[in-house]
C-alpha cells in the first residue's frame, strides 16, 4: 500500500516526523538569531498601520513563511539525493507541497481572526456612535480583506486540483504494484475489488484524513496562544468562576468528552464495515461470472447472497442510528459551549463585538482541532475497514516482492471493446 508510492516507508514517515520536531526546535531556540541573518522581511515585509490588523506579510511573518518553505523543501532535497523513488515528485515533493499549502490556509484563518476584531469593533462604533465611522473606513477594511482572500481562493483551487492528481497517482502506483503479482492474488476473494476500488478509496480517504489532521495540529499551534490571550476578556466561567486560560480548558474538556463518547459508541463500526465489503464482494463476483456463464448468478443464488448483504446493511443501519444520535447531540451541544462560557462577560459588558467575534472564531477553530477524532470518526471507520482489507490482501505477498511500477510494464495492443448502449 505504501512502498509502491513512498520511498522506504519505514524510514520515510519517521524521518518526516523527526524533521518537523527538529525544525520546530531550531525555530524556538535559534529562530531569532537566524532571522537577523537570513530573513527577507526587512525588504519584503509590509509595515503595520495604526488601527489596522497586522499585515499578512509583516516582516516577522515573512520570516516565518520563509523558514517553513526552507525546512519543508529541504526535506524534499534530502530524499532526492538519499533515495529518489520513481514517484518522488508526487509522493515526497507533492506531500510536502500539500502540507505547506495547508499551513498557509491556517495562517490566513489566523489573520482573518485578527481582521474580524478590527472590523466588528468598527461596526460596533458605527452602530453606537452615529457619524463616528465613515463609509470609506468600512470600504477600506473590505478591500484589505479582499486583497488577502483573493490569493487564498486561488491557493485553495490549486490545492484541490493538485490533491486530486496526487490521489490518482497513488492509486496508480498501488494498482500496478498489485497487478505485477496478479497470479498470486487473483484467487483471493474480491481480488478485483481490492485493486480497482480499495486502492482508490485508501488513497483518497488517507490523504483527506492526514491533511485534516495536519490542519488540526497547525490550528492548535497558531490559535491556542490567541485563544489563551483572548481568555483575559472572560471575567468568569459559569460554575467554575475565574479560571486562567478558561477558553482553552473548556475547549479541551469539551473535545476530550466528545472524542471518548464517540469512540466508545462507535467501536463496532470498523468490523461491520469490513464484513460489509466481504458480502458485497461475494455478490459482485457472482454477478460478474453470470455475465459470461449462463449457469451462474441464478435467482436462488443471488437471493441467498443478497440476503447476506441485506442482513449486514440492516445491522449497520442500527449501529449507525445510535452512533449518529450521539454524534449529532454532541455536535449541537458543543456549539452552545462558547456562548455559555462568555455569557457572564457579555452581560457584564466586558467585551466588544469585535472581541466577541475573535473569541467565537478562535474557540471554534481550537475546539474543532481538539475534536478532530470525534468529528472524523466516520472517516476513520472507513479507513480502518479499507486498510484491514488491503492488509489481508497484501499478506499473500512475500516481504521481498520486487517493486514494479507501470513504467516497467511493456505496452500491449489495446483490445477492442464493444460498448453496448
Amino acid at each position: 500500500m505504501f512502498r509502491s508510492f513512498f520511498p522506504e516507508p519505514k524510514i520515510f514517515f519517521p524521518s518526516a516526523l523527526l524533521w518537523v520536531i527538529a525544525s520546530m526546535a531550531i525555530w524556538f531556540l535559534f529562530g531569532g538569531a537566524l532571522q537577523s541573518v537570513l530573513s527577507l522581511g526587512p525588504w519584503l515585509g509590509v509595515p503595520a498601520a495604526e488601527g489596522q490588523p497586522a499585515p499578512f506579510f509583516s516582516s516577522d511573518k515573512v520570516w516565518l513563511y520563509q523558514y517553513v518553505l526552507l525546512t519543508g523543501y529541504s526535506f524534499c532535497a534530502f530524499w532526492y539525493f538519499y533515495k529518489r523513488h520513481y514517484w518522488y515528485w508526487w509522493s515526497v515533493f507533492g506531500s510536502v507541497t500539500i502540507l505547506l499549502a495547508t499551513f498557509f490556509s491556517v495562517q490566513i484563518d489566523a489573520w482573518t481572526n485578527e481582521w474580524n476584531g478590527v472590523f466588528f469593533n468598527l461596526i460596533q462604533t458605527a452602530l453606537t456612535q452615529p457619524g463616528a465611522v465613515t463609509v470609506d473606513q468600512i470600504m477600506e477594511q473590505a478591500l484589505i480583506y479582499a486583497f488577502v482572500m483573493a490569493p487564498s481562493i486561488v491557493l485553495l483551487v490549486l490545492l484541490a486540483f493538485g490533491t486530486s492528481h496526487y490521489v490518482f497517482r497513488w492509486r496508480r502506483a498501488m494498482t500496478f504494484y498489485f497487478m505485477s503479482q496478479w497470479e498470486r492474488l487473483r484467487h483471493i476473494e474480491g481480488a478485483s475489488q481490492r485493486i480497482q476500488e480499495d486502492t482508490m478509496r485508501l488513497a483518497s480517504v488517507l490523504e483527506r484524513l492526514m491533511v485534516s489532521f495536519f490542519d488540526a495540529m497547525l490550528t492548535l499551534v497558531v490559535f491556542l496562544p490567541l485563544l489563551y490571550g483572548l481568555s483575559a476578556n472572560i471575567t468568569e466561567v459559569p460554575i467554575f468562576g475565574e479560571v486562567d486560560g478558561a477558553l482553552v480548558w473548556v475547549a479541551l474538556v469539551s473535545a476530550a468528552f466528545g472524542t471518548a463518547l464517540l469512540a466508545i459508541v462507535g467501536f463496532r463500526l470498523p468490523g461491520l464495515e469490513f464484513h460489509n465489503q466481504r458480502v458485497e464482494a461475494a455478490l459482485r463476483k457472482e454477478l460478474v461470472y453470470g455475465e459470461d456463464h449462463s449457469e451462474r448468478a441464478q435467482p436462488p443464488t443471488v437471493k441467498e447472497l443478497f440476503a447476506g448483504v441485506q442482513k449486514n446493511y440492516f445491522r449497520l443501519y442500527w449501529h449507525y442510528t445510535y452512533f449518529n444520535l450521539a454524534r449529532y447531540s454532541y455536535g449541537n451541544a458543543a456549539s452552545l459551549v462558547p456562548m455559555l462560557v462568555m455569557a457572564p462577560s457579555i452581560v457584564g459588558g466586558a467585551m466588544t463585538l469585535g472581541v466577541y467575534q475573535q473569541v467565537v472564531l478562535a474557540f471554534n477553530r481550537v475546539a474543532a482541532s481538539f475534536q478532530f477524532f470525534a468529528s472524523s470518526w466516520p472517516t476513520v471507520v472507513e479507513l480502518l475497514s479499507i486498510h484491514k482489507r488491503l492488509k489481508a490482501f497484501e499478506s499473500h505477498l512475500p516481504p521481498d516482492t520486487p517493486l514494479i511500477v507501470d513504467a516497467d510494464i511493456p505496452q500491449s495492443p489495446r483490445p477492442h471493446t464493444e460498448i453496448v448502449a
